[in-house]
Order: structure tokens, then C-alpha cells, then sequence
């Protein structure tokens, strides 16, 4: 299925950069964010370093730590409209104690963040978790990658 689509894809300076605007296409990020989507979206994609990642979720989560993926919704109707931030440096760490392709982490992370960007919440109760991992694993399983749990 194709949803429109606008997608704003930002990069902050941090060590190592580079190795996450090669994997992060604009066109591979599109696809990933769009299979996803249940409708329209705009939608801003920014990769961080640790310390942006951090202030960030202390700032909105009260958690004092860089972690891999924040959601930021604004609007789920008519478009569903959210910035989704990536610690980099998080995510690359996390794929390699995973022992999974850095890749596959930021399609699963893009994937999870716009989920939780119409909705979908996994912290409300098992069921709801149960529900959204299935969902994730399915969006996943039908763009070439396996499963992140």
C-alpha cells in the first residue's frame, strides 16, 4: 500500500555520522515509514548524538538517558503528523549487542516509532504490547527483515 508521504530527514553532527547516512536513504526511510502508515503523514526524522539524545528524553520523559528511539505526535487526523529522533549512537550499539544489521534496528525502530505515532502503545498493558510486537513483526517480516524480537 502507498500513503503520502512528506518526510523531512535531518542529521546532527556526532562521531561516526556518516555510517548512519548510509544506511538512513532517504528512499529507504520512506519505505520503511510508509508500510507502516495507515494514512497520510508528515513526519521529521532527526538521527542524534548522546547528548541531544538525552536532554531529550529527560526534557519529555524524565528519564536522564540517551534512548534509541523518542516519538513526538502532534496529529493522527487527517495526516498523521509527528517527528521521530534517533540517538545514533543508541541505536548502533543496541544492533551490534543484538547481533543484528544496523539496518534492520533503524527499519524496526522507524517502523515502532510510527506505530506509537498513530497510537499503537506497548507501556498500557501486555495485551496491547502482545499486539503491537505481532503487528511490528508482520511490517517487518513483509519488507525482507526478520524478526527484532
Amino acid at each position: 500500500m502507498s500513503v503520502a508521504l512528506s518526510l523531512s530527514l535531518q542529521f546532527a553532527a556526532f562521531d561516526g555520522v556518516d555510517r548512519h547516512r548510509q544506511v538512513l536513504r532517504r528512499a529507504r526511510v520512506a519505505r520503511w515509514i510508509s508500510h507502516a502508515l495507515q494514512g497520510p503523514g508528515e513526519l521529521t526524522v532527526r538521527v542524534v548524538g548522546e547528548t541531544e539524545g538525552q536532554a531529550l528524553n529527560r526534557q519529555f520523559r524524565g528519564r536522564d538517558y540517551a534512548t534509541n528511539v523518542l516519538t513526538f505526535d502532534y496529529a493522527r487526523e487527517p495526516v498523521v503528523a509527528c517527528d521521530l529522533v534517533l540517538c545514533g549512537p543508541v541505536v548502533e550499539r543496541e544492533a551490534r549487542e543484538q547481533r543484528k544489521a544496523l539496518e534492520a534496528h533503524y527499519a524496526h525502530l522507524l517502523v515502532h516509532g510510527t506505530l506509537h505515532a498513530q497510537g499503537w502503545d506497548h507501556e498500557r498493558s501486555e495485551r496491547e504490547a502482545f499486539e503491537m510486537e505481532a503487528l511490528e513483526v508482520l511490517l517487518l517480516g513483509s519488507l525482507g527483515y526478520p524478526d527484532p524480537y
